[in-house]
Parts: C-alpha cells; structure tokens; sequence
C-alpha cells in the first residue's frame, strides 16, 4: 500500500476506536432489548407480564380441570392434602421440592444469571417437572402432580456443603400399595440420584407402569432467544447412538428410541438436564415443538423426554442419576455426557473435542482474562497453521507479481474475455503458476476454522465475561450501533466486526492482484460486517485478531522474506504441470479433435497456448 492509503486507514481505525469507546461509556438505554437476530425490539416489561398472565391462567385452568374424572376414582383421595415444600441448598444449586407428585418446583444455579442479572432457574412449568404419569387399570393416564406424596421429613429446609450428602423419600400411599420417590442430594455435584420404588400396585396401574417425566424444557437464559432456539433439542443416546429432536417446526416432532439406554437430555445453548438410568433396556420417548412469538421475532422451544417404566406387579425398581447444570465439556465428561456439547458433526467434531478445546483450556489455565487467552489462542492457531498459510500467501504473492501483465492482457484485449482467458492461461504457464494453487491451503484450513467457530460459539466460558472498553460480554455480539427496523434482516453492528471488515479489507488488498476480482475487495468485507454482527464477541475477537496476524505475515513475505521472487526467477524456475493444467491440456486435445476452442486450454509441452496456436494458422492461410 502507498503512504495515503495507510495514513487513511490509521485515521479510520482512530475514529472507529474513539466511537467505540464513546459508546461504552454511554450505552443505550435500557427498557428494551433488541433481538440480534431478527431485529425486532420487544419491551422488557411488556413480555415479563403477558408470561406472568399466561402462567398464572395455566395454574387456575389446571386447578379448574382437577377432579374426579381426571384421576379416577382409585386415586380420588390422593388429591386431598396440603401443599409443601422442602428447600435443598447446596454449594451448586438451590432446589425446591413439592409434595404434589413429589416434583421439581425450581431448580435455581447459584453460580450462573440470566443475561438481565436474575439468578438462574430452569424449570419452566409451574407444576414442577421431573414427575410420574400413572397408567391406571381405569385407563386413566394420572398425572401424580395432582396426587399428594407424603415426606419422610419435617425439615422445610436443608443445607448442604462440601462431601454431605441428603436422602429425601416421598411416599404415595394408596390402600395397600406404594410408590416411593426417593432423592439423594450432594453438596458440591450438579447431580441428584433419583430412585422409584413401586409396591404392591397391580389393582391401581396396568402393566404399562409409570413414566418417569421431564416435560415442558428449560428456560431460556440469554437476551437473543432465537439464538438460544438454535442451539435446543432433546435427544436420547443409546449405545453411543445419538437420535435427537430439534423442534424446528411449529407442529410437535416425536421420536421413540427402544433399547439399552445411556441416557437422555434435553439442551439449550448454556445450560442441560441429562436423566441417567443405573441400566435400563426399555422405550423412551422424546417430543418439541416450537412457539414463535405474535407480532415479535421472539422464539421458544419447548421439550419433552420419558422414560417407559413398566409395572408387572410386585415390587419393582428403578434407579437414575440426574444432572441438571452448565454444558461444560470438563464437567460432562465425568458423567459420560459428552455428546451433549455441540463440537460440530464428523471430523469436525474430533477437532473440537480433542484438539481446539483442551488447546484452548490450556491457555486459559496461564492467563486468567478470558479476552487475552483468545489473543494468545490465535497466535497459537496461526502458528499451527503456518504451514498452510504460507504457501497461500507464496502463491498470493506470485499472482500480485502477475498483476502488471495481466493487466496489458485486459488493455490490449478489452471486448474479447475468451482471448484475455486464453492469454492468461499462456501467462501463467510461461510463469509456473497454478491459479488453484493457494485455493488448496485454504481448504485444508477450512475444517479447524469452523471447528473453532463451534468451540467458541457455545463455550460456556466466555458467557458473561468482559473484556475492555466496550466489550462486557464475550459470548454476546459487542454491538456499538442498532435501529428498531430491519434491513435485509441486519439492525445492529458489532465493533469487532466492523474492525474485522477493515483488517478483511486491507489483507485483501495485498493480496488481490487480478483486475476481475477487485470489486470483491469492497464487496466482501461489507458483507462479513453485517454478517458477524450478530457473532459472540469473543468469536469476532479471535477472527479479527487472526486478520490482523495475517497482514503482519502477508507485509513481512511481500518485503523482507529472503525467499522474495521476481518474474525473472519465476521465468527460469523448472515447471511443475499441475493436476488441473493435465486435465485442461486433456480437454484442449479433445477439443482441437474435434475442431472447437477450449477458453482456458494449453496443448503442447513449449508453453504455447492455444490461442497462440491459432494465431499462427492463421498467419499461415
């Protein structure tokens, strides 16, 4: 680049990080949130209150529907008690338990708040989850959440730290039968062991038994729930096998999955809950759909996944283990539940799981800041990539010294472009040069870089974790500028894309020498700005950190490497036919067979090119 040019874009670079800054210290008001996806402002207030009133109707339209049609006469005096709760707080969670089916009212992490600072809680339906439905000989199919369990405790509250450890029992007595829940509780695990005991029931449930239920989600916990809605599903693993569903339409999507089940879980971006059977060889069934919210781009998924507990009289037992806490690979992986994070699919995922996440892990653990362990990190990636990077940029470099030539091509051919094609093909023969030659490097690189953007996408990590100035979140787009109206589905710009774009620009420039594609060096980094927008930060930190690695690298091969070429060097270089000029001289000695013209082809060993071949048959008549 001449001096102007690098004088305008360390101005522009001054002004961008001087709005940048402006705006961290004056951030929009709060009161509304803007979907960074769809782009539709949704009031704060307005939402928390019309979720309120859905909620509140549910419960009085639930209590309404209770009756004796609904639970059948053999568990109508079930229905009769008074409502109690036990609080467990331990050092992970805080869990409420009601008496009314013995289910999970709240499940609160106390490490871990919603993107608007309210502590986390993922139980959504307000009858509590993880309950049995009973399938009665009546043919009822009862939901025990209506049936009152009795506690073996007068305890209302139990605290628990460290190695303790707490058993709690609810019975559902029934004449001369019994179903016991019974929970175990730890005080430093994310786990609960959850047994289900059924006694002496064969003249209340059929052979069908109970399921064991989690049915209506987890709440979503960040500000972009479209987002969130991507990144859902339920699904079941069974011998390593992964069925899920994502719920990606308006309509319920099933999925029954029978055999040796590992476990199942139902997932949003951040956040699980995994149901783990001590051994189960049975039907477990899986259920979504998805709700789009009226007159707002607001989106909610909601799932369901059972157990099938069959009942064949007697007593009869089932044992799980329950996590319900962040998708955190480390974590996870102590309880077998590593599918769960979303390393990508194929080769992709052993990337990510065993390469692009320990590497980054290890980093962290030399450099607390989570914003300089991505700058580290990508130095470390670019260096990894050094390989394939430098000969991209070699054959950059070699196609830029073309540039001068190919341009008297273009001007001495203006209104002919199968003339400038054949003359550029002779070009880059007489020269050595595969066009396709830095295209290679670039597809190799292609599966770790979309590795990262999966590893960093979702890492728990970065959730709510500042860096500097105006970037206080690294896992939510860092943006300095939105409207309340949608352009092309844009209504926001992030300040590390908008730095990305311009290190996209200039490296572009060094490296585009071919008159055809110049427009794209305008045309492209405009396009990544408005694309990454709505990208975590912590994504755009690292690809705008890369950039700015690869100009350093592109600026040092274009004027300090002492393996700098010229045209003459390339001249007199010993010629390599590629792969792709084979098959070209292959298509141009069929081509001449049959008398047509090939625009890109060479056919004879001098490095003459077709068109030069013409040339002379032509001076010949």
């Amino acid at each position: 680049m001449d001096r102007n040019s690098i004088v305008g874009f360390v101005l522009i670079g001054i002004v961008l990080v001087a709005f940048m800054v402006y705006n961290s210290f004056n951030p929009r008001p709060e009161g509304k949130f803007i979907n960074e996806k769809s782009n539709t402002s949704i009031s704060q207030d307005t939402t928390k209150n019309v979720v309120e009133e859905q909620i509140k109707k549910q419960e009085r339209d639930d209590f309404i529907n209770l009756s004796k049609d609904k639970v059948g006469k053999l568990f109508e005096q079930n229905t009769v008690g008074t409502n109690k709760n036990i609080t467990i707080n331990t050092e992970k969670s805080k869990i409420i338990i009601s008496n009314r089916g013995a289910a999970i009212k709240k499940w609160y992490l106390t490490e871990f708040k919603k993107w608007d600072g309210v502590q986390t809680q993922l139980v959504t339906d307000s009858l509590g989850e993880f309950y049995n439905l009973i399938y009665s000989v009546e043919g009822k199919k009862v939901d025990a959440r209506y049936l009152y369990f009795d506690f073996d405790t007068d305890q209302t509250e139990i605290n628990l730290k460290g190695k303790q450890s707490f058993k709690l029992s609810a019975t559902l007595n029934s004449g001369n039968g019994q179903i016991i829940r019974t929970y175990t509780f730890y005080g430093d695990e994310y786990h609960f062991d959850n047994d289900i005991k059924i006694i002496n029931m064969e003249d209340k449930i059929n052979p069908r038994g109970l399921d064991l239920v989690w049915g209506n989600g987890i709440s979503f916990q960040e500000k972009n729930s479209v987002d969130e809605s991507a990144e859902s599903k339920v699904m079941a693993v069974l011998n390593g096998e992964v069925s899920e569903v994502a719920a990606d339409e308006e309509t319920t999507e099933n999925a029954k999955e029978t055999g040796m089940v590992d476990y199942t879980a139902i997932k949003n971006k951040y956040f699980t809950v995994a149901i783990i059977p001590e051994k189960f060889d049975g039907t477990v069934d899986l259920a979504g759909f998805k709700i789009n919210y009226p007159n707002t781009s607001g989106v909610v998924k909601k799932f369901e996944m059972s157990y099938r507990l069959p009942y064949k009289g007697g007593e009869s037992e089932y044992k799980f283990k329950s996590y319900i806490g962040p998708i955190n690979y480390s974590i996870l992986k102590e309880y077998g539940l590593e599918r769960i994070v979303n390393f990508g699919w194929w080769i992709i995922r052993y990337i990510g799981q065993y390469f692009m996440m320990p590497l980054f892990n290890f980093v962290h653990s030399f450099i607390p800041s989570y914003g300089i362990t991505l700058i580290i990190f990508s130095i470390v990636i670019k260096l990894l990539l050094y390989p394939l990077s430098i000969t991209q940029m070699q054959s950059a470099a070699k196609m830029k010294l073309l540039a001068p030539e190919m341009q008297k091509i273009k001007e001495k051919f203006p209104d002919d472009l199968t003339k400038q094609q054949q003359a550029t093909m002779s070009l880059y023969s007489e020269y050595g040069i595969n066009p396709a030659s830095g295209c290679l490097p670039l597809v190799l690189q292609m599966p770790v870089l979309y590795s990262l953007w999966v590893v960093l996408r979702s890492n728990i990590d970065l959730r709510q974790s500042g860096f500097i100035l105006w970037i206080d979140d690294l896992s939510m787009p860092d943006t300095i500028l939105a409207w309340d109206y949608s352009i092309l589905g844009i209504s926001s710009i992030s300040g590390l894309s908008l730095l990305m774009g311009v290190t996209m620009f200039i490296q572009q420039k060094m490296t585009v020498s071919d008159p055809r594609q110049q427009s794209m060096v305008y045309i492209m980094p405009v396009m990544f700005i408005f694309l990454f927008s709505s990208f975590p930060a912590g994504l755009n930190l690292y690809y705008f950190m890369f950039n700015v690695l690869g100009i350093i690298q592109q600026y040092w091969i274009s004027n300090f490497s002492k393996n700098k070429v010229t045209l003459e060097d390339l001249r007199k270089a010993p010629k390599k036919e590629s792969w792709m000029q084979k098959k070209m001289k292959e298509a141009q000695s069929m081509a001449d067979s049959q008398g047509k013209n090939v625009p890109f082809g060479q056919n004879n060993n001098n490095n003459n090119s077709y068109y030069n071949k013409v040339q002379g048959k032509k001076k010949k008549k």
